[in-house]
C-alpha cells in the first residue's frame, strides 16, 4: 500500500471501532484502507501515550547539551573577557554551571550562536584599556555642547512574501539639545548621498539653528570621527 498521511480523526475513528468492537479488524483495514501494520503502529501508540499522533518538541535532532541559560553564560564570558580560550571557557562552565563537554561543543555553539571571530576582536579592541585612554585623552578637549553623533539606520519592507517592497534609510545628527538634522532616502545610503547630507544638510543648519551652537566642531559616527570645520 502506497505511503499517504492518515488523519488524527481517521486514527481515532479505527481505535475506537476496534475497542467499542462494532467492526472486525479486517473490516475496520477495508473501510479506513489502511494497512495492519499500520494499525498495530497506532494501536501502541494510543496504548502507550494516549493518542494516535506523536507530538514533539519542536526541536529536531540530538538534544542540546548547553540550555539557553548556558548558552547566555557564555555570551557574557566572552563580552567580559573575548581573549579567553575554549579550554578556559569550558573550566568555567563545569565549575559555575556544572556541564561537562568538548571544547569543541563549545565553539559550535558559539558559532550557532553567531560569535564569529570578527565580532570577539571587536569586543577585543573595546576593552583595550590604552585605546580607551587615548580616546578619552583625545575628546577631553571639546564640551558636551561641540559634540554630534551621526547615525544610520534603515528600514526594508520586503519580505519572501512581499519581494517588490521598499527599502528606506535615514541619516540623523543628535547633538545635546536632541535631533537637529536627518535626512530619508530610498534605497542605500552612498557615499555622495552621505557628503551631501553632511555640507548641505548639517553644515548649513549649524548656521541656521541658534539652539545649536556654532561652535559644534566634532561630530562621531559608527565609521567616521572628523572635525566639523574640515566641511565648512
Amino acid at each position: 500500500m502506497p505511503f499517504r498521511k492518515i488523519s488524527r480523526d481517521l486514527k481515532l475513528a479505527a481505535i475506537r471501532m476496534y475497542e467499542s468492537e462494532i467492526l472486525v479488524l479486517p473490516d475496520i483495514l477495508d473501510c479506513l484502507q489502511i494497512s495492519k501494520s499500520t494499525f498495530y503502529r497506532i494501536l501502541d501508540l494510543w496504548n502507550t501515550t494516549g493518542d494516535v499522533v506523536r507530538h514533539t518538541t519542536g526541536v529536531r535532532g540530538r538534544p542540546r547539551l548547553l540550555h539557553f541559560d548556558d548558552i547566555d553564560y557564555l555570551k557574557r564570558l566572552i563580552n567580559a573577557r573575548p581573549d579567553w580560550f575554549l579550554d578556559e571557557l569550558l573550566f568555567l562552565l563545569a565549575t559555575n554551571r556544572f556541564v561537562s563537554m568538548h571544547y569543541t561543543t563549545i565553539h559550535r555553539e558559539l558559532a550557532r550562536a553567531r560569535v564569529s571571530s570578527k565580532k570577539l576582536k571587536k569586543i577585543a579592541l573595546e576593552r583595550n584599556e590604552n585605546l580607551r585612554a587615548d580616546f578619552i585623552r583625545h575628546i577631553s578637549r571639546y564640551s558636551a555642547e561641540q559634540l554630534g553623533f551621526l547615525d544610520e539606520l534603515s528600514k526594508d519592507e520586503r519580505s519572501s512574501f512581499r519581494p517588490c517592497g521598499r527599502r528606506f534609510s535615514a541619516e540623523g545628527l543628535l547633538t545635546i539639545d536632541g535631533m537637529i538634522s536627518n535626512t530619508v532616502v530610498e534605497g542605500s545610503m552612498t557615499r555622495d548621498m552621505f557628503l551631501h547630507y553632511l555640507e548641505f544638510t548639517v553644515v548649513r543648519t549649524s548656521s541656521i539653528l541658534s539652539t545649536w551652537p556654532p561652535q559644534l566642531t566634532y561630530m562621531s559616527s559608527d565609521t567616521i570621527m572628523l572635525p566639523l570645520s574640515r566641511l565648512s
